[in-house]
This record gives C-alpha cells, structure tokens and sequence, in this order.
C-alpha cells in the first residue's frame, strides 16, 4: 500500500516540477532580422563548425529604433551551434557549442536593458552566457556571416 501512495505521489509530483516544452515556444535562429520579438521560448542553431571563439560581446542603441542591439562576434565566418533559452525571471542563458571565449571582458556601455553578462565555461569545449537583464523584456535573436554574428535585439 505505501508503495502505490509513493508511486502516486511520484506520478502527480514529476511533472508538476518539470520543463513543459509542448508549452515552450522553440524556434530556429534566422540568418535575417524577422522584427518578431519574443519574451520567452527556447532558440537554438546547429552548425557543422567544429570550433569557433568568441572575440567579443558589445551593444548599441538607437533612440528612433526603440531597441538595443547586443552582437556577439566570433572568429569565425559563421556562428557555431547554440542553444538558448529565455526565461520569465529576466535572464538569457545561451550554450555556445565547441566554442571558447578571447575576450576578458564585454564591452556593454550604457545598456539601457542588460545588467549583466557572465561567460561560464561548462567543460572546456561549450561555453553558457547568461544576460541578467534590468527588467522584462522581449527579444529578437538572428546571425550574420562573413563573420559570424549573434545579433539580439532587446525591447
């Protein structure tokens, strides 16, 4: 009997607790602006780039566009395969994949939306940034090439 109450409550519990991705917006990173800004969601990007770095991180604002840009530059001429992941509690946490970092330090001036950038590198081959932003906020995400470059568009 104690068994199939353990069982029951294990049932019940489990997924009230777990990350529901049938509700989780996924899309796929485009090579072009889609001006679709997003406040929540799992991107993500796979490359066929063995190894890339990231050389530097650096925003811009515009009064008149009414966002801020945030580029991520890489050494290579694409960007390397991501993962990322947009949070309701003010956080983007991006997993760089065969990617190390080159830069001590982001080059975030005035930022009107992020607070902080924080590069953890997980094995030695991915590296997760994590953007704390100052507030909610709405996001969209593309690449460029020749060179690579993650571009997130903060409103």
């Amino acid at each position: 009997m104690k068994f199939i109450f353990i069982w029951l409550c294990l049932l019940v519990v489990t997924p009230v607790l777990a990350q529901n991705l049938m509700e989780e917006r996924i899309w796929k990173v485009a090579p072009r602006k889609k001006s679709i800004f997003l406040d929540s969601g799992v991107f993500h990007y796979n490359s066929n780039l063995k190894t890339a770095s990231i050389m530097g991180v650096r925003n811009s604002a515009v009064n008149g566009r009414g966002y801020e840009r945030v580029v991520i530059d890489f050494n290579s001429s694409t960007i390397p395969k991501i993962y990322g992941h947009i949070t309701p509690n003010k956080k983007v946490s991006i997993d760089f994949f065969d990617t190390n970092i080159q830069t001590s330090q982001p080059n975030m001036k005035n930022s009107k939306f992020v607070k902080a950038v924080d590069f953890i590198s997980v094995d030695g081959k991915t590296m997760t940034m994590e953007m704390s932003l100052k507030g909610k906020s709405s996001f969209d995400i593309f690449y460029l090439e020749n060179p690579g470059r993650l571009v997130i568009d903060i409103r």
